[in-house]
C-alpha cells in the first residue's frame, strides 16, 4: 500500500455543518478550521470523554497536520489512558489491541465519515448496520483509494518465447488450472496486487498481499455466484482486504471469506488453489508452453526486477503491525503456509529455510497426511499421501517411496506408471508475521 495526501476532508466536514446528531463530531473537527476552533473541539472531547473516545482520537490524530493540535491530542490520550507513546502510532495500536475492545457506539459511523472524503466509496464499508466478524479498530487504511492499486483484469498474456523481458532468475508466481499453466512475475504483480481472470475456463482471482509477501489463488464462484473482487484500500492485521462489487462487503484475503458487510457471517468460503513461488527459468523448463504476463498492462509502472517495495523488502521492519509477535522467526522470514477446509482450526507454517534443507518433508494436519517436495529453485509443492511414505526425490520430476515405487511430479498430482495418483494440496508462501497475525495459534516447523 502506498500513501496519498488528501485533506479536503476537514473542509467538507465543516462546510456540511453537524455530522453526528448528539455524537462526537468534534473528533473530525480537529482536522480543519482555525487553531482556535480545533483547540475548542479538543476541550469538548476532554469534557465528554468516555472509554470509546480513545480509539477515535488516535485514529483522527493520524491525519492531523497541525503539530500543536496533534501534540495536545496525544497528551490528552496519555492522560486518559495512563500510557504515553507519543507519536509512536504502532505502539498505541499494540496497547489498544492487547485489551478488550472499548469502542464508541458510533465508531463504525465515525470510521465511515472519517474516510469518505478520501474516497466516497469508503463511506459504504462501515456502519452500525453492517455486521463485522473482526475488530474494527484493527481495520486500518492502507493509503490508497478503492482500486487505487489497480487490479489486472483479464490481463494480456504472451507465450514463453515472447517473454524476452524476463531473466531466468526473476521470481514468478506460477499456477496451473485445468492444464492451463501461467506465470505472473513478481516485478509486475507487486504493482497491482491482484489479477482477475479465467484460467483453464475457471474464474479465479490471484490476490497478492505485498506487505505479507503472499499470493493466494481463489476460485471466485461460490454457490453459483461469481464474486467480482477489487482492492478495498484497507487492511486487517496488515493483510489485504478485498471488496466485492455487488455488496461492497470486505473480504479478508488470507482467510478467503467476507468479514465486514452483508455477506459476513453467511458461511461463504472461497476455494483455495496452489501457487508456486519459483524462478522464471525453472517454471519455463517445466512448462515450455506456459503463458506469462505481458509488460503491456495498460498502466505505466517501473516493472524492473526488485523495483516495487524495494525499501520494504530490504529490512525486517513492518509498515503496519499486528497484535501478535513471535521471535522464533524474523517478521519477514518466509514460511510455507497450510490450511485445509477439513481442519480449518489446525494450521501449519513450515520455515522455508527448513524446507531448503529438507527437500522431502512429511507431516499431517488432523487426519490428512501429506508430503512437501521442494525443488532446486526452492519451489514447494504439497501432495496428499495417505499411507505412502517417500524416501527421496531428485528435485526434478521423480520421487521414490518406501517400497521403491517411482512417482512422477505434475502440478495437479503425483502419478505412478500403473495409474495411481496422489492429489496436490493448496499451499502458498507468506511472511511469518502475516501468517501469525491471521492464525496466531499456528504450529511452526523450523
Amino acid at each position: 500500500m502506498r500513501p496519498i495526501r488528501i485533506f479536503s476532508l476537514a473542509a467538507a466536514l465543516l462546510a456540511g455543518g453537524p455530522v453526528f446528531a448528539n455524537e462526537p463530531v468534534d473528533f473530525l473537527r480537529l482536522l480543519g478550521g482555525s487553531t482556535e476552533d480545533r483547540l475548542g473541539a479538543l476541550e469538548r472531547i476532554e469534557a465528554g470523554w468516555e472509554p470509546g473516545s480513545a480509539m477515535m482520537l488516535l485514529e483522527t490524530v493520524y491525519f492531523v497536520r497541525d503539530p500543536r493540535v496533534s501534540g495536545l491530542a496525544l497528551d490528552l490520550l496519555a492522560r486518559k489512558t495512563g500510557q504515553n507513546f507519543g507519536f509512536e502510532h504502532k505502539s498505541w495500536y499494540e496497547w489498544f489491541w492487547s485489551r478488550e475492545p472499548e469502542l464508541h457506539p458510533s465508531y463504525a459511523e465515525f470510521k465511515s465519515l472519517l474516510y469518505r472524503n478520501i474516497d466516497p466509496k469508503f463511506a459504504g464499508y462501515f456502519s452500525n448496520e453492517r455486521p463485522s466478524l473482526v475488530r474494527l479498530d484493527e481495520v486500518r487504511w492502507g493509503g490508497v483509494r478503492q482500486d487505487g492499486i489497480p487490479p489486472l483484469r483479464s490481463p494480456k498474456m504472451i507465450s514463453a518465447k515472447q517473454a524476452d523481458y524476463l531473466a531466468d532468475s526473476n521470481v514468478v508466481f506460477a499456477i496451473e488450472v485445468e492444464g492451463d499453466a501461467r506465470a505472473y512475475p513478481k516485478r509486475i504483480l507487486a504493482w497491482h496486487e491482484m489479477f482477475v481472470d479465467e484460467v483453464g475456463g475457471v474464474p479465479v482471482a490471484g490476490v497478492y498481499c505485498t506487505l505479507c509477501g503472499t499470493v493466494i489463488l481463489y476460485d471466485t464462484v461460490v454457490d453459483g455466484v461469481n464474486h467480482e473482487f477489487g482492492t478495498s484500500g484497507f487492511l486487517y492485521r496488515a493483510n489485504k482486504l478485498m471488496f466485492d462489487q455487488a455488496t461492497q462487503s470486505l473480504w479478508y484475503s488470507i482467510w478467503g471469506e467476507p468479514v465486514i458487510g452483508p455477506l459476513a457471517g453467511n458461511g461463504i468460503q472461497l476455494n483455495r488453489r496452489s501457487v508456486v513461488t519459483t524462478t522464471w527459468g525453472e517454471w519455463r523448463k517445466r512448462h515450455p508452453d506456459t503463458k506469462v504476463l505481458a509488460l503491456d498492462t495498460g498502466h505505466q509502472r517501473d516493472y524492473g526486477e526488485g523495483k516495487a517495495y524495494a525499501d520494504y523488502y530490504a529490512t525486517d521492519e513492518l509498515m503496519f503491525n499486528t497484535p501478535f509477535r513471535d521471535a522464533r522467526l524474523k517478521n519477514k522470514d518466509e514460511v510455507l503456509a497450510l490450511v485445509f477446509p477439513e481442519e480449518p482450526q489446525e494450521t501449519l507454517a513450515i520455515a522455508q529455510s527448513f524446507l531448503l534443507q529438507s527437500p522431502v518433508y512429511q507431516d499431517r494436519i488432523g487426519e490428512l497426511e501429506f508430503v512437501v517436495l521442494t525443488d532446486g529453485s526452492g519451489a514447494n509443492r504439497v501432495y496428499a499421501t495417505g499411507p505412502v511414505r517417500f524416501e527421496s526425490w531428485d528435485q526434478e520430476m521423480t520421487a521414490i517411496d518406501s517400497t521403491g515405487t517411482s512417482w512422477q511430479l505434475t502440478e495437479s498430482a503425483l502419478q505412478t506408471g500403473d495409474g495411481r495418483t496422489l492429489a496436490r494440496l493448496p499451499s502458498q508462501r507468506v511472511f511469518w508475521f502475516g501468517w501469525l497475525g491471521s492464525y496466531p495459534q499456528t504450529r511452526l516447523v523450523k
